[in-house]
């Protein structure tokens, strides 16, 4: 077991950020984590375990006590994880999970913890957010609580409970800033308890993340140059009827510091001019349409590609780049539309190659980024969420998406599958069936053996009972089988 550090001054800055942030012109990101924290008047604090970023700190923690015995607290296992990109789009994002928590002797107990606190600001707006966060299991002297945030609940005579106490702050006057923090769990003690005086506190899981973009000045002097290209439009290029991936964006291009040299890579293009968006080894599955609570209409509107960090993401298609920068769910992210007029959307990426500048026309099989896990995907292992919008499902906004599973299968063959065989998502109840209609009759079915074993042929209505799940009219009496 690792002994506790005695940082409460590092802990003030990090809770301080957001006043020096306001008070600086210049581009900065922070974030805090502490798993732990033990309070008592006129004794420095215990801090468990800690991070903070810039750099970027991610680990996995052993169980932790205090005192030795664990009659304070006592924390199963836990980890954390801070990341920070200052630069004219600015991000922070700050984690804690922590499983089995026990706090004076199981008086108060948690199955798990798990808080996100995110933080972005760039030329344009200024985002913040904790909604991520979440408890399971709290029981509360014997007695199942359910959660909720800034919920305060008494314990007996001697203290409180605050549980997910958080607050979020932002600021769109130049230069825009942002700020985010939430604690899991906080006893304050009214009385002397458990070996703790009256005014001791005994924290769980404690994140903050903010950050503040360049001024106006600063931001129209950083741009992303290539001279083997001709130059882009400076201002972001969306075209018309394009999709609006949910979450909140900050539109401004890729900060140059998010910038990486792009390596030489031959890609094999189908006939039809599409390549793999993946350089390299990489697995894939098939979720397109599985639950998802964070997107419009809740499923997953593409496919996960999962690949070593900083693996190169290559141009599908040729055509031109747009919504270049960050967005809270996507992290770093590009669209790319191809001369046909479908569009391409690459999240969680790293970092982006000089050809990923907003209006700027790219070739089949262009490095366009890097491999990443950014966003909401901070948490999860490093790939690429890819999407398929076809132009010709344009027109149902950011659900007008197919499967990329047999696309993928087939560019990674360098062959070709036409966006109009592609299978999409339309629910046939609900409210969303009534906005966008339901799938078209289909034009052939494939039955399976196991559909007609048990049907024969000669039984007149037999191959469309089996269609349509309805038992097959018996024959007339003396009618040929």
């Amino acid at each position: 077991m690792l002994r506790a550090s005695l940082i409460l001054a590092t802990a003030l800055v990090g809770l301080a950020v957001a006043h020096a942030i306001a008070a600086s012109d210049q581009p900065e990101a922070q974030a805090v984590a502490v798993v732990s924290r033990i309070s008592q008047p006129s004794t420095p604090d215990q801090v468990s375990y800690t991070a903070s970023a810039p750099p970027t700190s991610d680990a996995v923690i052993p169980g932790y006590a205090y005192p030795g015995d664990g009659s304070v607290l006592r924390i199963g296992s836990a980890n954390h994880r801070v990341v920070a990109q200052p630069g004219v789009s600015s991000s922070a994002q700050a984690g804690v999970g922590a499983l089995a928590v026990s706090i004076f002797n199981g008086e108060v107990t948690v199955e798990s913890i798990d808080l996100r606190a995110s933080a972005a600001a760039g030329a344009v707006s200024a985002s913040g957010s904790v909604s991520a966060s979440k408890i399971t299991g709290l029981t509360v002297l014997g007695q199942l609580i359910t959660p909720a945030a800034n919920l305060v609940v008494p314990l007996a005579d001697w203290g409180t409970l605050q549980v997910l106490g958080s607050s979020v702050d932002t600021s769109q006057t130049p230069p825009r800033s942002a700020t985010a923090s939430v604690t899991a769990i906080r006893v304050k003690l009214i009385s002397d308890h458990g070996g703790l005086p009256a005014g001791s506190s005994v924290e769980v899981g404690s994140v903050s993340a903010s950050a503040t973009a360049a001024p106006p000045a600063a931001a129209a002097t950083t741009t992303v140059k290539n001279p083997q290209r001709d130059e882009p439009p400076t201002r972001p290029v969306v075209p018309a009827g394009a999709p609006r991936e949910p979450g909140q964006s900050i539109p401004g291009g890729a900060p140059p510091e998010l910038v990486r040299p792009a390596p030489a890579v031959t890609a094999q293009l189908s006939n039809g001019g599409y390549v793999f968006p993946v350089y390299g080894p990489a697995s894939y599955g098939d979720t397109f349409g599985a639950p998802r609570g964070d997107v419009s209409g809740g499923w997953h509107h593409g496919e996960d590609i999962f690949a070593p960090l900083a693996t190169p993401l290559l141009a599908v298609a040729s055509g031109t780049i747009f919504s270049v920068g960050w967005n809270d769910i996507g992290g770093w992210r590009l669209w790319l539309r191809d001369d046909s007029g479908n569009e391409f959307y690459y999240a969680h990426l790293s970092a982006y190659s000089p050809l990923a500048v907003n209006g700027r026309r790219v070739k089949a099989g262009d490095v366009l980024g890097f491999m990443g896990k950014t966003g909401d995907a901070e948490f999860s292992p490093v790939h690429l969420h890819f999407e398929i919008h076809p132009v010709s499902l344009l027109a149902m906004g950011y659900d007008g998406a197919v499967a990329p599973y047999p696309f993928l299968n087939a560019w990674r063959r360098a062959q070709d599958v036409s966006f109009d065989a592609g299978r999409a998502y339309l629910p046939l109840d609900g409210p969303a069936a009534a906005r966008r209609g339901v799938a078209p009759p289909a034009g052939v079915v494939l039955l399976e053996a196991d559909d007609i074993s048990s049907r024969s042929g000669l039984v007149p209505g037999a191959i469309e009972s089996t269609l349509s799940g309805r038992a097959p009219k018996s024959p007339a009496v003396g009618q040929d089988r």
